[in-house]
């Protein structure tokens, strides 16, 4: 369940690009003339912090940076990546891969899901650099009231008490393989009913009242470990690896070399689930900025 609204100024970027399309391959993109190295970050909070620590990884190098923090969607960002008109994304390795080949990659390891996206992308002008040891993951959520009145822990063990509960998710949730049809698909779980939570906030208040019985949120969301609820283990795999894997513009990484690569692959091997779980808690929590958190965080490293 990544990102939904798209940045007005990456939508015209790519509609440009688009306009210049010759027999069906776009024309790419020149670099920008002053030479920036440009982030675009997906529209939610974790992603946008992500895009701050490695957008201030590489600014610490000496390296020109911009951020787009307006937001986009994979729709967009994708093709914008290829086109040229921005240069590095911070992604999600199985949600990813699954976009770009348009097949499951589930119950596969992250070295192998890796190696399919790089032979994907590479002929695209984009390379994949190191995932990190951090994965978020879609995770599906009841409150502990609910598990212990209904002995619940596993996804599995939703399937004979959907029909009589209430779900609810993102607007797109209905739409995306790894939301509601990938709960039909893989377990059978169809809910009574389906709401459209306008933010993972409400997700965790509506979990905790009852509005709802069963609700997504993403396994490195910091607001479920203060509230009282409980992720449902994925017993049967829907979710793939979804480690957290810069992509970046060939050209660029040929621009500026080894200071680049080696400023996002460090920035990589530093993270864990747990500084994921604490960069959102900076945010979604301790109301900082993503700015503000990725850079508390590059202190204490």
């Amino acid at each position: 369940m990544r990102a939904r609204r798209a940045s007005c100024a990456v939508v015209a970027a790519v509609l440009a690009g688009v306009v210049g399309c010759t027999g069906g391959t776009p024309q790419r993109a020149a670099p920008p003339s002053d030479g920036t190295i440009r982030f675009v970050a997906y529209d939610f909070s974790e992603n946008q912090v992500l895009v701050e620590v490695y957008a201030e990884a590489v600014r610490r190098t000496g390296l020109p940076v911009t951020v787009d923090r307006a937001g986009a969607t994979r729709e967009v960002v994708e093709p914008a990546l290829e086109q040229g008109v921005v240069d590095v994304v911070i992604d999600y390795l199985g949600t990813v891969t699954q976009f770009a080949l348009r097949q499951e990659v589930r119950g596969r390891p992250p070295e192998e899901v890796r190696t399919e996206l790089e032979q994907a992308l590479g002929p695209r002008g984009v390379t994949v650099l190191d995932p990190a040891p951090a994965e978020d993951q879609n995770g599906f959520a009841v409150s502990s009231t609910f598990a212990g009145e209904h002995h619940v822990g596993r996804l599995s063990e939703l399937a004979p008490l959907a029909p009589d509960l209430v779900f609810g998710g993102p607007p797109e949730c209905p739409d995306r393989p790894l939301c509601l049809p990938g709960l039909e698909e893989v377990y059978g779980i169809r809910f009574k009913e389906v709401r459209s939570m306008p933010s993972r906030e409400a997700t965790v208040e509506a979990l905790q009242v009852g509005d709802i019985d069963v609700g997504l949120l993403e396994t490195t969301d910091a607001r479920r470990f203060s509230a009282p609820i409980i992720l449902l283990i994925d017993d049967l795999g829907l979710q793939p690896h979804e480690n957290v894997v810069p992509l970046v513009r060939t050209a660029v990484l040929d621009r500026w070399g080894d200071r680049l690569r080696r400023a996002l692959d460090e920035t990589s091997a530093r993270l864990t689930a747990q500084e994921v779980v604490a960069l959102n808690r900076a945010v979604d929590i301790d109301d900082l900025t993503p700015q503000e958190a990725a850079k508390q965080w590059w202190e204490r490293q």
